[in-house]
């Protein structure tokens, strides 16, 4: 299909006489709105909202404990990374499955920073505790 086809399609329905004519735009018009309010379903082997933003926080606590170690960042990355497999295999999610999310949600912006959302109220809010409760 070429940039110009809808256009000839338009032109092709100009061209139709009365009723005709308007029963087509009203089925074109029809057909156009249901496809542009399909909302596309997330692919099976990707994380939800949810499951993705309770992932974020512990990687983010986990870099902010090992923040506080003075190490350098060479080895600050082998402690970090047995923690991240650690707790890949206990939410049960694959190398694999974490690589899908993060491609399927850096293709839907505004899904992804609706996870954002949640992480920082979620840090925001763990932060005013720990403040409370020394």
């Amino acid at each position: 299909m070429t940039n110009f086809e809808p256009f000839k399609m338009v032109t092709t329905i100009i061209l139709i006489k009365g009723a005709a004519r308007k029963t087509i735009l009203l089925l074109l018009v029809s057909i156009l709105s249901v496809a542009g309010c399909k909302k596309e379903k997330r692919p099976e082997p990707v994380l939800s909202q949810e499951e993705l933003s309770t992932l974020l926080v512990e990687f983010y606590l986990a870099e902010a404990r090992l923040g506080t170690i003075p190490v350098s960042h060479d080895s600050a990355m082998k402690l970090f990374l047995p923690f991240e497999q650690s707790l890949l295999k206990k939410k049960n999610v694959s190398e694999e499955v974490l690589k899908r999310t993060y491609r399927y949600y850096l293709d839907h912006p505004k899904e992804f920073e609706a996870v954002y959302d949640r992480v920082i109220d979620t840090l925001s809010l763990r932060e005013q505790r720990s403040k409370q409760h020394p």
